[in-house]
């Protein structure tokens, strides 16, 4: 199947996601993989679309569209800087769901709702001592408030892929607390990478810290899945203070 694509055919799902966007006339609306226009088309009649497909077999009939303003590319090389949008709705392909996500929270919007494969969805929103806990769990709530609004089946796209899916409304916030970014995103790798091991063991098996230096680090006989996201962010504050 060319470029991995299922496409929404339950207009009362598409109708759904425009509701909860809370449309008006004023907002400018972002659409990551507009495909065959079904989403396109309803927004288009209350709001102006940015419409960004890959697939050039529809770019004609997404330019037919009133209101609409379409980018022919890959949604991963397009600068969002150079567009300006206050909402996103979209049916993100999910093949790049992880990257194009943490693209997206690099810039600042109102509301996004996206739809996400299932599984993606419930790590997104994960919280500590679950099974789906994860790095993309923290590195969400990091960036964003993120909420699962709605299951959707695999019924509702052609052709019908093997999951279900999410209709997942994000808002983003910029940085939830004050950590060294580079920092964190690296000690979170380390530890979701030997979830098994307690964070003492992770952080020097990665190479973070030094044997000797453990005694000066709290959490170190934890494992990550036992740590919230802003216990990793002081964990990551305390090394940095003693390199």
């Amino acid at each position: 199947m060319k470029l991995s694509q299922h496409f929404l055919v339950d207009e009362r799902v598409a109708e759904r996601q425009i509701e909860y966007a809370n449309l008006c006339g004023d907002d400018v609306v972002l659409e990551i993989g507009a495909g065959n226009g079904i989403l396109t088309k309803k927004i288009a009649r209350i709001a102006k679309v940015i419409a960004i497909e890959i697939d050039k077999r529809f770019i004609k009939q997404l330019e037919k569209i009133r209101n609409v303003e379409v980018i022919h590319g890959d949604a991963l090389k397009v600068d969002f800087n150079e567009l300006e949008f206050n909402k996103v709705i979209s049916n993100i392909p999910y093949h790049i769901s992880s990257p194009l996500t943490f693209k997206l929270l690099e810039k600042k919007f109102d509301v996004g709702i996206l739809m996400y494969q299932k599984e993606f969805a419930e790590r997104m929103v994960a919280k500590p001592g679950s099974r789906e806990y994860s790095r993309l769990s923290v590195m969400v709530y990091y960036r964003a408030d993120c909420e699962i609004l709605e299951h959707v089946p695999k019924e509702a796209f052609r052709p019908k892929p093997k999951v279900d899916s999410c209709i997942v409304k994000i808002i983003p916030i910029g940085k939830r607390f004050d950590v060294d970014e580079a920092l964190f995103e690296r000690v979170t790798r380390a530890l979701f990478s030997h979830r098994r091991k307690k964070i003492k063991n992770a952080l020097v098996m990665e190479g973070i810290i030094e044997k000797e230096e453990i005694a000066k680090l709290p959490f170190m006989d934890k494992r990550v899945e036992q740590l919230p996201p802003e216990e990793i962010a002081e964990l990551c504050n305390k090394i940095k203070a003693i390199k």
